[in-house]
């Protein structure tokens, strides 16, 4: 999500059992369509301040632009073990605020050029990433967690030159990966406890799957606007201090505003190419807020929680440490009532495998100041006990009554379940109910890990929202094997699901993620945040549907 770390928003989806993920896995490795043919080269947009943007698209290269010739260099990761203090308790999180200041009246003008104030870049970033298709910066080549960047190769076989008619050879690099092996040492004071919430008996009760509706027809898809980084509308880097960041989570925090979370985020410091590291201000989530109704032209931010003048305040914290919390990630918002929830995982590491990652746990935190300030639950959490938690990566819808929970397993290789509790149980472990074969049975570990799964293969990055015009549901979610971004529609939550209906090919768009709805979306114009490895920056995406 982030996509969101050690490695590339990426994560590590696991499976429910080790056959299953053996079987999405071998899809993925052997499933892979045949790529595309490059979109025609293009230069890189320029926003009205004319500062260069990013084209996520895969392009053809420059007309009269040469390659490299060089073959290309092979790196070898040789792993160092590090043994890493690691204080428990750890720090509270920090949660100085400030009143953010009006923007300039003049969009070109940098609200803080004593902070901020660098020309931009004139050479755009590549468009085209060498990240497997699917994969995320905190899952694939996350952000530093406590890794030198700077660590030089130990030894080298330089290319020989290729002989005539033949071809040169790749040089071969050694570099040095330091391993953290975690080791608790005594740290601050426990945070305060919570008090536990009182169990709560919700009786079981028939789920039958509804009748499939008939799916719209996907018409036009195309890339609206940049909606962070150098060179977007919104000029994130000069006004909040976000450079680089992915995902955009997306729900209506209060009438008339949307909040709009992200992920991992970098600032001064950071440069295209995935994730930054933790010398380019890293932050493991930031939020900002968006009144914009017109969408048609791009989604503006108003503001971000802030806790310095210009700078986007992180609002979980997290450890930071390889192998025991690299980054706690944002899967979802909502609200109820002036109550705002976020759903996220805790990563404790990023896999050398593309697109899968181990969490430590999934977790619900709280907000009563509409998003200033967050608290994590310390009982709404759901462990990834041998990795096989189903629950680790959650999504969570209020409907009425109630709040659905969907969910998947770290990684991107996982089915989704489904669980709901009452909208005013969500903090309380108890009260839910897991979708078990056509029922809704109570909540214990056993039914958590026998959630039925609501469509057949694997998901990632789910975004899910229910359209009050058409009465229907509607799901976006990442399928790596299948190298796209899709759509799905049903009655209920639990289905029964369409099939899915291809948005965004990842052949188009090289290494994108996610898909996280607009709250605003309807029936027939769907927008959604789309996230792109290369450039680790959030686009704006719009489907139009026919109906």
């Amino acid at each position: 999500m982030g996509l969101l770390r050690s490695a590339p928003i990426p994560r590590s989806h696991l499976r429910t059992t080790s056959i299953l993920a053996g079987a999405a896995l071998l899809g993925l490795v052997c499933v892979k369509p045949t790529a595309a043919a490059p979109h025609p080269w293009a230069p890189a947009p320029v926003n009205s301040c004319g500062e260069v943007g990013f084209d996520p698209l895969a392009r053809e290269p420059e007309p009269g632009s040469t390659p490299d010739p060089r073959p290309p260099t092979i790196q070898i990761p040789v792993p160092v073990p590090e043994f890493v203090p690691v204080p428990i308790p750890g720090p509270g999180p920090d949660n100085t605020r400030i009143e953010p200041e009006a923007l300039p009246a003049d969009p070109c003008a940098n609200p803080c050029p004593d902070i901020r104030d660098a020309p931009k870049p004139t050479t755009p970033p590549p468009t085209t990433t060498t990240v497997p298709e699917g994969s995320q910066r905190s899952e694939s080549t996350p952000p530093t967690t406590g890794e030198p960047n700077d660590a030089q190769p130990q030894s080298a076989t330089p290319s020989a030159p290729a002989p005539p008619g033949g071809i040169a050879l790749p040089s071969i690099e050694f570099h040095p990966d330091p391993e953290p092996i975690p080791v608790p040492v005594p740290g601050g004071e426990a945070p305060e406890p919570q008090p536990v919430p009182e169990p709560v008996y919700v009786p079981p009760a028939p789920a039958p799957l509804a009748a499939p509706v008939a799916p719209p027809r996907v018409e036009n898809v195309r890339l609206v606007d940049q909606i962070t980084g150098p060179g977007s509308g919104n000029r994130t880097d000069m006004r909040w201090q976000v450079d680089g960041t992915d995902l955009g989570v997306m729900w209506e925090n209060r009438p008339g505003e949307v909040a709009v979370l992200f992920g991992d985020t970098f600032g001064k410091g950071w440069e295209p190419g995935g994730a930054g590291g933790a010398d380019a201000d890293w932050r493991s989530n930031v939020l900002g807020f968006s009144s914009d109704r017109d969408l048609s032209d791009g989604l503006t931010l108003d503001t971000f929680v802030q806790d310095s003048r210009c700078h986007a305040a992180e609002l979980l914290n997290s450890r930071k440490i390889k192998n025991f919390e690299v980054t706690t990630i944002p899967t979802s918002g909502f609200a109820v009532g002036d109550r705002q929830y976020m759903t996220y995982m805790s990563i404790n590491r990023w896999s050398r495998i593309p697109g899968m990652w181990w969490t430590n746990h999934g977790g619900i935190a709280w907000s009563d100041d509409n998003g200033r300030t967050w608290t994590k639950s310390q009982h709404a959490m759901w462990d990834n006990l041998f990795g096989i938690g189903r629950f680790q990566v959650a999504t969570m819808v209020p409907h009425g009554d109630w709040v659905y929970m969907f969910g998947t397993p770290n990684g991107r290789m996982g089915v989704i379940g489904l669980a709901r509790v009452p909208a005013t149980e969500v903090l309380n472990k108890t009260a839910y109910q897991y979708w078990v074969a056509g029922n809704w049975v109570p909540a214990s570990t056993p039914n958590e890990l026998l959630a039925t799964p609501l469509v057949l293969g694997t998901a990632s990055e789910l975004s899910i929202r229910y359209d009050q015009t058409s009465a229907e549901w509607q799901m976006v979610y990442l399928d790596a094997p299948a190298h796209q971004i899709v759509l799905r529609t049903a009655a209920e939550p639990q289905g029964t699901w369409s099939e899915p209906i291809p948005l965004v090919s990842t052949n188009d768009y090289p290494a994108a993620y996610g898909g996280f709805i607009h709250p605003w979306s309807t029936d027939r114009d769907l927008y959604f945040a789309l996230s792109a490895w290369g450039s680790y920056n959030v686009y704006l995406m719009h489907a139009t549907l026919n109906r």
